[in-house]
């Protein structure tokens, strides 16, 4: 019998556990590209090509023993953002155990050709989150590797409630990258943002693609559904497409932040960049019953 071709393969999920006994799990598309997720705060942990090239980074101090969050891959930044609010910085999606759903809602728009996908589910459910945000609400998460590679996040946030509620997100996005000198972000031109390293003070971007310096730590607003991260080294360029995400979070803690970090190397903010699909600025207010939805898709352009 002949061996099967790439396009007979068929897309693989399974389950496995990290050393602590978290689960995660593990997609793979025919190709050999995978994406792992951890259940402990429904966190992509991992992005890799068919020929197993990390793209996501995380720190080699990170600690993974829930309940602390992984410094790396794409933390979910939930129901706020940094400090914009009275919970523990970036809320707590990030620090929560999300449930596989079996029977997620349909999602018509979804093409599940090719692709390896999964369905997790975070609701309202315990006492310790109802406590600290006294909302009923059902946030359904499908993280998707497609037959390219590419990799999408599609949330799906409804109030179950009987009065309204606003939250923020991110998509916390540690970008893998060969040096942040030789990085460069297009897309952001002539943004306005706030900086968050300035009391959140309002600038407007000047018309250059954006280079890295110094810390950064902003907020561009009503942004491209389109933006591009460069490295000019690995000769590589990553595409972040969005939708329901109007803001762009860049940041990089540079040497003496990242000094004071504990789960951060004090060299490792050289080979990191964060630009995270966001919606900041103007909450999300979603009305008993209604639903939001928001698109992240993260996809590599090699050039020669």
């Amino acid at each position: 019998m002949e061996a099967s071709s790439d396009d007979e393969k068929r897309p693989m999920v399974d389950l496995v556990k990290d050393k602590n006994g978290t689960d995660q799990v593990l997609l793979q598309n025919p190709k050999g590209a995978s994406v792992k997720i951890s259940l402990h705060g429904g966190q992509v942990l991992s992005w890799k090509t068919e020929r197993g090239d990390e793209l996501l980074f995380t720190s080699a101090k990170a600690n993974s023993k829930p309940p602390h969050p992984v410094r790396g891959g794409i933390p979910i930044c939930f129901p706020q953002f940094g400090t914009r609010g009275s919970l523990e910085q970036h809320g707590f999606a990030r620090n929560k155990m999300w449930l596989v759903e079996n029977d997620p809602p349909a999602l018509p728009s979804f093409d599940s050709t090719g692709k390896a996908f999964l369905d997790l589910v975070l609701k309202s459910s315990d006492e310790d989150t109802t406590r600290i945000w006294p909302h009923c609400f059902e946030f359904h998460l499908r993280v998707s590797l497609g037959l390219d590679g590419n990799l999408t996040l599609i949330s799906r946030v409804r109030n179950i409630n009987s009065k309204p509620f606003s939250f923020s997100i991110a998509y916390h996005t540690y970008f893998s990258i060969s040096d942040i000198s030789e990085v460069r972000v297009e897309g952001l031109e002539t943004l306005d943002y706030l900086d968050n390293m300035l009391d959140k003070e309002r600038f407007t971007e000047q018309g250059d693609a954006l280079t890295f310096e110094s810390e950064i730590d902003r907020v561009y607003l009503n942004s491209k559904d389109v933006v591009a991260v460069f490295d000019h080294e690995r000769k590589r360029t990553f595409l972040i497409e969005k939708e329901g995400l109007p803001d762009v979070v860049v940041w990089n803690p540079w040497d003496k932040k990242a000094k004071a970090l504990p789960d951060l190397g004090d060299e490792e903010y050289k080979q990191m960049l964060c630009v995270d699909g966001a919606a900041i600025e103007k909450p999300i207010t979603l009305k008993p019953g209604e639903e939001w939805t928001g698109k992240l898709s993260l996809s590599l352009v090699l050039s020669t």
